[in-house]
């Protein structure tokens, strides 16, 4: 853990019309993964606008890496089918920790990010300023299918005997 530079905190909130699955809906589940990290969400039943609001911890080595994110329906006789994708970069996120801001007003917009071409922004994303910490609340359009997106949210953690990013 020498090349730890910190953790970060994945909020998978919820997932916006998502691609239909099954007969008339989705069983619809995230599965994350970054350097060989895999977590996976849990599995929200007959919906394709699901609230998972489940918290997933990633250990960063390096900032260049993206965040990958695949949307599955969970199927119980055969494979589960997949409903999309979508990568996360944390650079914007890491270069409004590196600012070393401290004492703003709770709700300070930092910096936005905005969508483009090479990201799978849905709508523009605030690195925001909450309580002592910089959140960062995103929709991410999935690729790869015909519609949906997922609403996260990260948070940087900085466990004692880390590098760090600054």
């Amino acid at each position: 853990m020498e090349n730890l530079l910190g953790l970060l905190r994945l909020r998978v909130r919820r997932g916006i019309n998502l691609a239909i699955r099954d007969t008339r809906s989705s069983d619809p589940y995230v599965v994350v993964t970054m350097a060989g990290q895999k977590l996976k969400t849990r599995v929200i039943n007959d919906t394709c606008n699901p609230e998972w609001n489940d918290e997933l911890t990633l250990s960063i080595t390096d900032i260049n890496v993206p965040i990958n994110l695949a949307v599955y329906d969970s199927d119980t006789f055969t494979t589960d089918d997949k409903m999309g994708e979508a990568e996360i970069d944390i650079r914007p996120y890491v270069e409004c920790l590196r600012m070393g801001l401290e004492n703003l007003p709770t709700g300070t917009v930092i910096t936005r990010v905005q969508p483009s071409r090479t990201n799978c922004l849905s709508d523009e994303s605030c690195c925001v300023w909450d309580n002592g910490r910089i959140l960062q609340d995103m929709f991410l359009r999935l690729r790869n299918v015909e519609c949906g997106e997922i609403e996260v949210q990260i948070e940087w953690i900085n466990p004692p005997g880390c590098k760090g990013v600054f």
